[in-house]
């Protein structure tokens, strides 16, 4: 499978089970991930490799929230590019309270891997929900350091 749309759906539904293994396989060697800017996973740059997205990203979601879910509204195809559109729900462990943040996810593919991976969302939200106060960087919005 190559199409980048199904690698992406294929992706999603192996995180619905609790299985990443699809997103492991998918991701190239020298993937950037991108989580968005001042939210509670953002590193202040990219994330390189799938170790560092599992250690910084998914393994810090399931302490921080309960049954975090990606509810797809669509998913565009545009050459090695995918947009999905969704909304994140989930309940956070610390409090009690509930998430319901749209989110973008746009996926860039090469060779049948994933290269580069940004999110948009509402990190306002994020911390509202995580009792946090959100990151900032002096260099929001240009290319920094990656991690």
């Amino acid at each position: 499978m190559s199409d980048p749309v199904e690698l992406v759906r294929s992706i999603i539904e192996g995180l619905e089970r609790g299985n990443p293994q699809p997103l492991l396989q998918t991701l190239s060697d020298r993937v950037e991930w991108n989580e968005a800017e001042n939210g509670p996973y953002w590193a202040g740059a990219a994330l390189l490799g799938g170790e560092a997205i599992m250690t910084n990203v998914f393994a810090r979601i399931q302490q921080d929230f309960q049954d975090l879910r990606l509810t797809v509204r669509r998913v565009v195809g545009c050459g090695n590019s995918v947009l999905v559109e969704g909304r994140y729900s989930a309940v956070s462990k610390a409090n009690g309270q509930s998430l319901d943040a749209q989110v973008a996810h746009i996926w860039d593919f090469e060779n049948g891997k994933v290269i580069r991976w940004q999110q948009y969302t509402d990190t306002w939200q994020f911390a509202k929900v995580t009792g946090t106060s959100p990151k900032q960087t002096p260099n929001s919005g240009g290319s920094g350091p990656r991690v």
